[in-house]
């Protein structure tokens, strides 16, 4: 399940911590096989998806947050590809463990991936989270990651993994700690704009990385073990220029951008990578989401992780208006789908 800049980790930075410390040892990794399209090879294959499986008992689910994890089952996965590859892998899970419906959840990245599934399949997913990245809807002409950094200086370091991925992977793998720490920081701590900026290297620009702020020293060293043995070989999915081409195009097959469900969008103030807010309205994300609901709150690109109780707030907030915002049949439809 990822999270964002899109790291691709293994479990999702949308696990939202509460005032009680997550611990992420506390769930077993679950897998299923899922079908998958190698577009090298131009056949189906099988891929094995690892996934938690959070209160499997719970009525209502929602893909994938910790502090609500006594109301709501939540599912966790690991996946990658185009965002409709992503969704296929959804899909199989929420199968796999005998889920008809759910909220999805998601973070960067994370938060795309929610927005085209809830897109592509409506009669799965019956709203939608979105946190720090608003709705990057295909309408229009594609544009790469260079065009992106024209307009957003500090997202340079996205043609670096576009146009040199195979040198990024490198330089992630080459020390598992320092990228993790590189990557999430708070306002209180945050990268050198040459970090963002840089279109020939990712880590070079920061020296002395102090710890993940908002983890513990467990929560850190759970991390790296995880990323020891996923490492960021496909890490960087979302930014090489086939999987976002693929992406563009198969939704500009379909013809169709708006998603109708309820959606909450949750933008930081203080992220050093871009103005999200401006983002929004620049894309005109808006007219795209008919029943969206903007909240913005202070915080860098991992506001959820920074404040977590004022994200669980907001979320609480949004969930229960969510809940008595349907009729008694639509409920029941949405309980049914």
């Amino acid at each position: 399940m990822h999270w964002s800049t899109y790291l691709v980790l293994p479990f999702s930075l949308s696990f939202v911590v509460g005032a009680v410390a997550f611990n992420a040892r506390a769930y077993t990794i679950q897998s299923t096989s899922c079908k998958a399209v190698d577009r090298v090879l131009d056949e189906e294959v099988n891929i094995t998806i690892d996934y938690v499986d959070v209160n499997p008992t719970a009525e209502k689910s929602i893909i994938m947050i910790e502090e609500f994890k006594d109301e709501y089952r939540m599912i966790a996965i690991d996946s990658s590809s185009t965002l409709a590859d992503i969704t296929g892998d959804l899909t199989c899970v929420l199968e796999h463990v005998g889920i008809q419906s759910a909220i999805c959840l998601g973070h960067d990245w994370g938060a795309e991936v929610c927005y085209e599934a809830a897109r592509r399949r409506p009669d799965i997913f019956y709203a939608l989270v979105g946190v720090t990245v608003p709705y990057l809807h295909a309408a229009g002409p594609f544009a790469d990651s260079a065009q992106l950094a024209a307009v957003m200086p500090k997202l340079a370091y996205q043609v670096f993994f576009e146009n040199h991925t195979t040198e990024a992977v490198a330089e992630l793998n080459k020390d598992i700690r320092r990228s993790l720490r590189a990557t999430l920081r708070t306002v209180n701590s945050a990268p050198p704009d040459s970090f963002l900026t840089s279109t020939s290297n990712y880590l070079s620009a920061y020296d002395n990385i102090p710890p993940i702020p908002f983890f513990t020293s467990s929560d850190e060293e759970y991390f790296v073990e995880r990323f020891s043995i996923q490492k960021f070989d496909h890490t960087l999915i979302f930014y090489t220029r086939g999987n976002r081409y693929g992406t563009w195009e198969s939704t500009q097959a379909q013809g169709n951008y708006t998603i109708p469900q309820p959606v909450l969008s949750v933008l930081p103030l203080n992220d050093p990578v871009a103005d999200w807010v401006f983002a929004a309205k620049y894309l005109k994300s808006a007219e795209f989401l008919p029943r969206l609901t903007t909240k913005t709150m202070e915080g860098a690109h991992w506001p959820h992780l920074e404040h977590p109780q004022v994200f669980n707030g907001l979320l609480r907030a949004w969930l229960e208006t969510l809940n008595h915002s349907f009729t008694p049949d639509q409920r029941v439809l949405s309980d049914e789908l």
